[in-house]
């Protein structure tokens, strides 16, 4: 039975990672930021630990994560979405998703750490987006964003790698959850899928699965895509 911490978990992605490591038999806690209904299900449903937390709080991480103990596995999921032009993205909007991805993620590993580091082992996993691979138009601030998370995994891999701790991305194209809501089946890109349709969370939770097993050890510092082959 391996600890397992998920970042916004209540919902999409997330909720369908928790259930993922719940099955599996692993002890399970993940954050969310706000929607209390939500979570008490999927806590009630599955029996994970549901704690509130904004993780571009950096205070309110440390104070839940440190409630936490012998942390295994991190998974940085935790995201929010913003479409519009670059000259109609305030300053306020880029730091908030900036801070939501990027920040999140950063201060999340940096609380795990100690407990990784003292047994020499750890999984850190860390949700991009094939958008933070090729950009996305009208999506330039999640699209920079989910490539600071490339950035940031990549350099992790590198320096944690010799202490036993593994950092990998996952890079989802369409994935059904409520930020793909209003895209139809007619949609230029979505039509461009060579696998004609598009993911759902759970197949992202199963590559989760996957870097959180022994089966992937001597894997770190990877992005991969669960896109159905759009980015191909």
């Amino acid at each position: 039975m391996k600890t397992v911490i998920i970042t916004g978990g209540s919902r999409g992605i997330g909720a369908a990672a928790v259930r993922a490591f719940c099955a599996r038999g692993d002890r399970v806690a993940f954050l969310y930021e706000k929607e209390d209904e939500k979570a008490q299900a999927v806590a009630a449903e599955t029996g994970a630990q549901a704690v509130r937390c904004d993780v571009a709080d950096e205070a309110r991480v440390t104070e839940a994560l440190s409630a936490i103990p012998d942390v295994d596995v991190l998974i940085n999921n935790a995201g929010i979405a913003h479409y519009g032009l670059i000259n109609q993205i305030t300053p306020e909007q880029w730091r908030r998703i900036f801070a939501v991805h990027v920040d999140g993620a950063f201060y999340c590993i940096r609380a795990v750490l100690p407990s990784m580091l003292a047994k020499q082992h750890g999984c850190i996993i860390n949700v991009s987006s094939m958008w933070g691979q090729v950009g996305a138009s009208c999506e330039v601030a999640y699209s920079a964003a989910k490539a600071g998370l490339i950035g940031l995994s990549k350099s992790v891999a590198k320096e944690l790698g010799s202490r036993g701790v593994c950092c990998n991305c996952i890079a989802p194209g369409f994935i059904e959850t409520a930020m793909t809501k209003d895209i139809k089946e007619d949609n230029p890109l979505l039509v461009q899928v060579p696998m004609r349709k598009m993911g759902t969370p759970e197949d992202v939770a199963n590559v989760a699965l996957f870097l959180a097993s022994p089966e992937s050890d001597y894997i770190t510092g990877e992005t991969i895509r669960v896109d159905g082959g759009l980015a191909i």
